[in-house]
């Protein structure tokens, strides 16, 4: 098997910053210098014996490194990061998350995902700082993501469940039920906001989008495959960013091997054959949103073609 040394480089990378450290840590503690670290972090050639003391430092396996087999991330940090790599690479994603795909909600709903987080650490948490700074640290990468998938015209396909529509417009966009009444409907007015930003997608259909809406039964994790033009990806992911959103607890991967995508595309193609689409899907999500409580809420669409 040949070696693809910016891949390690891109996994170092993500490992490095999952650990909380910074290129100057790991060139000391492995005496080697800062040049050699952002060496291999962009593709350069490593021993292996120094892949052995990068892992260990790293708190990785040795396979988990090289990208032999499944990568595991518990570390949203380093998972997150891994994800915007391969985005970024890509020419094609195909998403399923609840109850809406991040990269096709408003800039504002980056913000709101911010709040929503930080509202899911418990008063008595024992460390909330370091909560709140890995918090810090995964929204910087969501909002890199969120910026390349529309400044990149990527091609994406996205899965969003019915049912999972529906809760996040009866809940709102909430990280606690610790809420006053007034602010539970002021979470709900935002919900109905981007659930009516991706009706007016999918109603517009601009180029390189394709939303679908499925009301059925759905896996119970969030998936993504990133195509490229020599590979394919799958990411598989407890970790959620709707409503009561999770970053702190689950175990994410990432593999490229050929069962599982195979597995995973015949699963979005099937998804994907049995959606409301188009302006039957616009349809039928203003329909949920009037259902909700509201007659709905427009959005103007000038910030859908930045």
């Amino acid at each position: 098997m040949a070696i693809d040394f910016v891949e390690i480089g891109e996994r170092l990378r993500a490992y490095r910053m999952g650990a909380g450290l910074t290129p100057e840590d790991v060139a000391q503690q492995l005496e080697i210098s800062r040049a050699a670290l952002y060496k291999y972090e962009k593709g350069g050639v490593i021993k292996l014996e120094t892949i052995e003391k990068l892992a260990q430092l790293l708190k990785v396996s040795v396979p988990s490194l090289l990208g032999v087999g499944v990568e595991y991330f518990a570390n949203p940090v380093a998972y997150y990061e891994r994800k915007r790599q391969l985005e970024e690479r890509a020419d094609q994603v195909i998403v399923y998350f609840e109850p809406l795909s991040f990269v096709l909600m408003s800039g504002d709903y980056v913000s709101h995902l911010r709040r929503m987080l930080t509202e899911t650490i418990p008063d008595g948490f024992p460390d909330r700082e370091a909560a709140l700074t890995q918090i810090d640290r995964v929204m910087e990468i969501l909002q890199n993501r969120h910026d390349q998938a529309w400044h990149q015209r990527k091609s994406i396909i996205s899965l969003v469940s019915a049912i999972q529509v529906q809760r996040v417009l009866r809940t709102g966009l909430v990280g606690s039920y610790n809420l006053s009444k007034r602010e539970v409907e002021e979470r709900r007015h935002l919900a109905r906001v981007e659930v009516e930003r991706m009706a007016a997608l999918m109603e517009s259909e601009p180029i390189g989008v394709q939303i679908g809406v499925i009301e059925d039964t759905m896996p119970n994790q969030t998936f993504q495959i990133f195509r490229e033009r020599e590979k394919t990806w799958v990411a598989v992911s407890p970790f959620r960013l709707g409503e009561f959103p999770n970053i702190r607890a689950g175990v994410a991967s990432i593999t490229a091997a050929p069962d599982a995508v195979t597995l995973y595309e015949q699963l979005a193609s099937d998804l994907w054959s049995r959606a409301y689409k188009g302006e039957r899907g616009a349809q039928f999500l203003r329909r949920l949103i009037a259902e909700s409580g509201s007659f709905g809420v427009r959005v103007p669409l000038r910030s859908l073609s930045k």
